[in-house]
Parts: C-alpha cells; structure tokens; sequence
C-alpha cells in the first residue's frame, strides 16, 4: 500500500531510477574504472615503484597537505563571514555576498595568473612582502592561497543557510539564563552548525586536491618543493606514459576517497549527536 502511494506521488520512478542510474554510469562510473583497469595493466612491482617514487611522494604530500591546511582555514574564515552576512547589515552586503561566489565563475587558469601576478616579486602585493623575506609566488605558500581563494565559497554557501535557518529564540532563552556569548555560542550555534561546517571543509578540501588551473602558475613546479600531484600526471600524459598517470591518478582516488569517508562518518556523528542534544 505505501508503495502504491509512492509511486502516485512520485510517478515514473523506474524510468528515473533507470535514467539516473545510466548517467551515473556514464560521467562517473565508466570513467573511474577505465582508471583502474588502465592501472592495472601494470606489473604490481611497477605500480608499487611509481605511486611511491619520491617525487610522487613529495607531491601527495604537498598536494594533500595543503589542500588539508586550507580548508582548515576556509572552515574559519568562511564561517565567519557566513556569520557576517546572515548576522549583520551593513552598507555593500550585497556587493560582498556576491563576490563569494566569484571563484565558482572565473576560470581557473585567469584565478591563476591574477594571483601569481599579485604575489610575483613585482606584483602588488608581492613587492612589500619580498623585502620581508615572505617570497608568495613559485612557493608552496602560493599554492595555500590559491586553494584558500578557490575553496570558500564551499564553506560560506553551506553553513549561510543553516545560520538562516537557526532559530534565534534558542540563543535569546540561554541569555535570559545567563549565558554569556561565549557559552551560547560554544553550547548552542557551534554544535548545530558543525555537520555543515565538516560539510564544507569536506567540499574545499575534494576541490583542492584536484585543483590544477589556479595553482599550476603560481606554483612554480619545481620537483620535490613547488609540484603538485595533478601537475606530474599532466606530465606523464604528455609523455604518453598512461599506466603511470592512471596509477598515481588511482592512488589519489583512494586516497581522497578514505579521507572523505572519514570527513562524512564524523560529519553524521557530530550531526546525530548535535541532534541528541537539541
């Protein structure tokens, strides 16, 4: 009986079960695994010898690592300005609001440029933080503030509509019970917006990991300090070596795929318990 209503609530089920099922196929399961059984055309000995050369390895680690770092980071910021923007107003909100999502339409290879065009030895950001001794371009600092600048708008566009949605008597009761701002905060906001918060990191961090255009002029891309992961299966592809780029290709999947799991595991955790507690 629930099934029969189902469907009249939802009528055409099978044929967009059957639709969603072939399109995903098509854009994300096909693909994947012509990498794995690409890799696999490899000897166990040569996969093994080339997802953990040391150049590999320098990039995993600079590559992950600064993905990691920035959505740290774009989990501060981006909460905070999400805060800002539902909390407050202000004259230009609208202006500010709007340039949150410009990440999501410039292209990546002008994000690129413009930053390595700022932060260069001559630029105008970079010409005051060289005599410092802060060198930015061709650094693995260059390669953090472009993952920063592409991975807010994650972060800010999922927590802004919890923070719309919070009811704001919540926080006003615990005030009239004598918490301070602190407390209310702690107690009441930060718990109901983490599950999103982890939500948006987990996004800022899956988009820097593979991120390639906005990072590759600015890096640098000197072996062992400057060059990220994406950057040596480029190179490899250009070589024609399509075994080595699917299995480095492959070993950042799995990679990327445990991380996320972890990422999505805490996120329903945090989310069942914050439940609990409201």
């Amino acid at each position: 009986m629930n099934q029969i209503k189902k469907n009249m609530i939802f009528p055409g089920f099978n044929l967009s079960l059957g639709y969603t099922i072939v399109y995903l196929s098509l854009i994300v399961l096909i693909p994947l695994s012509a990498v794995v059984i690409k890799s696999l055309s490899l000897t166990p000995e040569v996969f093994w010898q080339t997802v953990t050369s040391p150049r590999v390895l320098a990039s995993y680690r600079l590559s992950f690592g600064t993905a990691f770092i920035a959505g740290l980071i774009n989990a501060l910021f981006g909460l905070i300005l999400a805060w800002v923007l539902v909390r407050y107003q202000f004259y230009g909100k609208r202006i500010i609001d709007a340039l949150i999502d410009l990440p999501f339409a410039l292209p990546t290879a002008v994000t690129g440029i413009a930053l390595t065009a700022l932060y260069s030895k001559n630029g105008w950001v970079g010409q005051y933080l060289e005599p410092l001794g802060i060198k930015v371009a061709f650094t693995p600092l260059g390669i953090l503030i472009a993952l920063i600048f592409i991975g807010l708008p994650f972060v800010v566009r999922t927590v802004q509509p919890i923070l719309e949605d919070l009811e704001t008597e919540l926080e006003e009761a615990a005030s009239s019970l004598g918490a301070n701002r602190l407390k209310i905060f702690t107690k009441i906001v930060f718990p109901i917006l983490l599950p999103a918060l982890l939500t948006g990191f987990a996004l800022a961090f899956a988009r820097a990991v593979g991120e390639y255009g906005s990072v590759v002029f600015i890096a640098g891309n000197i072996p062992m300090v400057s060059e990220i992961t994406p950057l040596i299966i480029i190179t490899k592809l250009e070589q024609y070596d399509y075994a080595g780029a699917t299995a480095i290709a492959l070993t950042m999947l799995i990679i990327s795929l445990i991380l996320l799991l972890v990422i999505n595991g805490l996120q329903a955790w945090t989310a069942k318990k914050s439940g609990r507690s409201i």
